[in-house]
């Protein structure tokens, strides 16, 4: 059996990452009514149900009078159709969606799976109103700090190839976002930029799997101006660490490192992050400064997580509440710094309010946030009734897994019951009838990198860990481009 460090490394931290060992069945929480056996089970390579276009095809059958109850008939007259699931097009109909978002400044859009082409377009339809409609100017991802660094000079200032730098960003768990679709994501946003260069949207990446170069030369190049006091201490402390190989094989020798190295290596980069911080350097602007900080402490950020002791299944779960508070922690920095509303996005279990997992990921990055910023901070979680998505099976490859119909007495089976085929629901505004359905807990599906994983059947109270549900019927694995 691999151990904990090992699948880390082949993993780049992702969400149920290190936890992925046992299978769905052995650890899922049974739901509050026991459910019947799926109408299709997941298995590997299956095929999915046959696709339904969300524009122009068919909609669902309308229910049964004996189906037609509460809470169905109280969410129906609350829920509002989405249109499509597609990026392109008339933007109107998320009219009620820019209500219930009001004067957020940071929207958390999550995803029942990492890697379904609806839920990334979805988030990219979102992203494109929440520009062009609320003022949004930043796109953050579950992605390391130096990736959105990389990425947002592209999108800012064309440098770089875009292929090659998702290429060599998207590695490991982070591969599941090398896909045709957030490449038309990425695309949108330099297009948007091209024809407003005076207010253009920015990528942040806010993850702390790897730490790439472009912070080692950024933190130098800023000591070597305002600091040179520093700059050979600096490179004593980081000696060693700035990657020469690609982000995967430098996250497995890292990680392959003695616990006590990896300690003392956390304490290094800890130091170089407080002699930073002490003043300012003559010559140069407190803002110059304060990104030098960031990018100091993204370094420091990656040294502490992987000083965690990846063998002890209780520094496992310190170390996922601290990848959250990490995440966390970044958005609200970049959203105080620079003043942008940002779209975060992530997994539902990330931008939740409470954790989907407590037992394994004690606190969510959404929990933090709602902390930190208050209602400025909104949640929405992602749903679907059944279709496919890309996952890590059991084996460590890449598999095309697929769901049948969501099982009587889960969230998904009831939220399907309602009329429309795609839909939003503000939860914190659902009628009466429909509250203490959303108030009880109920198995939800969680799918991260890997399937299954021990906490992909989670059981979770709507009400308490969203304030905005998207439902979707049918979602259809993404597109990987590598």
């Amino acid at each position: 059996m691999r151990t904990h460090k090992a699948l880390l490394a082949a993993l780049l931290v992702p969400l149920g990452a290190t936890l992925a060992l046992a299978p769905a069945a052995s650890a899922a929480v049974a739901p509050a009514t026991p459910p019947a056996p799926a109408a299709a089970s997941a298995s590997a390579d299956a095929p999915a149900a046959t696709p339904i276009a969300s524009l122009g095809g068919p909609r669902k059958p309308k229910p049964t009078p004996a189906a037609f109850r509460s809470p169905e008939v109280a969410l129906d007259r609350v829920a509002h159709p989405l249109r499509t699931t597609e990026p392109r097009g008339s933007l109107t109909d998320l009219r009620p969606f820019g209500r219930m978002v009001g004067d957020a400044k940071v929207v958390g859009v999550g995803e029942a799976t990492h890697n379904s082409h609806e839920f990334f377009t979805v988030k990219h339809r979102v992203l494109r109103y929440l520009v062009e409609k609320k003022g949004f100017r930043a796109f953050a991802l579950e992605a390391s700090w130096s990736s959105g660094l990389r990425l947002d000079a592209y999108i800012t200032r064309g440098e770089g190839d875009l292929k090659q730098i998702m290429d060599e960003e998207f590695q490991g768990s982070y591969q599941f976002w090398n896909t045709a679709e957030y490449r038309d994501l990425i695309q949108w946003m330099r297009a948007y930029n091209i024809k407003h260069p005076k207010d253009p949207v920015r990528f942040v990446g806010d993850d702390n799997g790897f730490a790439g170069g472009e912070l080692y030369d950024k933190v130098g190049a800023y000591a070597a101006a305002a600091r040179p006091d520093l700059s050979a201490k600096l490179t004593e402390l980081y000696r060693g660490l700035r990657p020469t190989t690609d982000a995967n094989t430098y996250v497995e020798d890292y990680l392959s490192k003695p616990l006590a190295e990896r300690e003392e290596l956390a304490e290094r980069t800890g130091r170089a992050l407080a002699l930073l911080k002490q003043r300012p350097g003559k010559g140069t602007d407190a803002d110059a400064q304060t990104w030098a900080v960031q990018h100091a402490t993204a370094i420091h950020q990656m040294t502490t997580m992987y000083a965690f002791d990846w063998d002890d299944p209780q520094d496992v779960t310190a170390a996922m509440r601290y990848r959250d508070q990490v995440m966390a922690q970044n958005v609200a920095w970049w959203q105080r710094q620079t003043g942008d509303k940002i779209l975060l996005s992530a997994h539902n279990s990330h931008v939740a309010l409470k954790t989907y997992v407590p037992n394994t990921h004690p606190k969510a990055q959404g929990d933090f946030l709602r902390e930190q910023m208050g209602r400025d901070y909104l949640s929405v979680g992602l749903t679907f009734d059944q279709g496919s998505f890309n996952a890590l099976g059991q084996d460590g490859a890449v598999h095309r897994f697929a769901v049948g119909p969501s099982a009587p007495g889960t969230t998904e089976h009831t939220l399907d019951r309602v009329r429309h085929r795609d839909f939003m629901l503000d939860l914190r505004t659902a009628p009466a009838p429909a509250r203490a359905w959303l108030a009880a807990p109920r198995t939800v599906k969680n799918i991260g990198a890997t399937y299954p994983w021990n906490g992909n059947a989670a059981q979770i109270r709507l009400t308490r860990t969203h304030d905005i549900l998207i439902h979707l019927h049918q979602v259809e694995a993404a597109d990987m481009l590598k």
